[in-house]
């Protein structure tokens, strides 16, 4: 019996934790989510095609793992894609599908290499989370968008929990930092009871 992960990803602390897991994750990723019937990454891509000015324009996929969430991007009409991740197992697995035209592994320690104002649209699909990116990632990815640019990011029910990630939310919500676009709760992993809240944020 192939081992499985998916129980383990939440209580995930380190960056080096993190990597590590989806590393040997990689090769399983897509069958195991696929059996527990993953439905933010299509559920997210619909609700952004509706509400961005240009479909065609360059979208960066932050934290695109083995490309799950680009299959997504592209079905809901996306064209041009780039991919990055911690992870080099699963970008391997996302280099192979060919949808992106770039694909970069992240290093934690540094900037991200993404200059503002490059992307009008960024997503984090089942991303910024509890054993996943921390809280500050909405910082990062917030401040490489210009005005006008938005950000569609899932907080699945473990991080909707969360003090931290709310916390930061709410500071990004508050006053005339973001706009909310879109809010949608729903499935997430049907096959483990767990749903997520969908959020569509424009830079003001």
């Amino acid at each position: 019996m192939a081992e499985k992960f998916l129980d383990k990803a939440y209580g995930l602390n380190t960056n080096d934790a993190v990597k590590d897991h989806y590393d040997d994750w990689s090769a399983s990723y897509d069958d195991e989510i696929g059996e527990n019937g993953y439905q933010t990454p299509a559920r997210l891509a619909r609700l952004l095609a509706a509400v961005v000015t240009d479909i065609n324009a360059p979208l960066l996929d932050f934290g695109c793992g083995t490309g799950v969430s680009g299959e997504a991007l592209t079905t809901a009409g996306f064209s041009r894609l780039d991919g990055v991740d911690i992870s080099p197992g699963m970008l391997r697995v996302a280099r192979a599908k060919e949808i992106y035209r770039n694909l970069t592994q992240l290093d934690p320690a540094v900037p991200l290499p993404v200059g503002f104002g490059k992307y009008q649209t960024i997503s984090a699909i089942g991303v910024v989370s509890t054993g996943g990116a921390p809280p500050e990632t909405l910082d990062t990815l917030l401040n490489t968008l210009a005005p006008g640019g938005l950000l569609a990011f899932s907080y699945n029910d473990h991080t909707l929990e969360d003090v931290g990630y709310m916390d930061r939310l709410a500071y990004w919500q508050d006053g005339d930092r973001t706009r909310e676009v879109v809010r949608e709760y729903g499935p997430h992993l049907p096959g483990i009871n767990l749903n997520s809240m969908i959020y569509v944020l424009e830079k003001t």
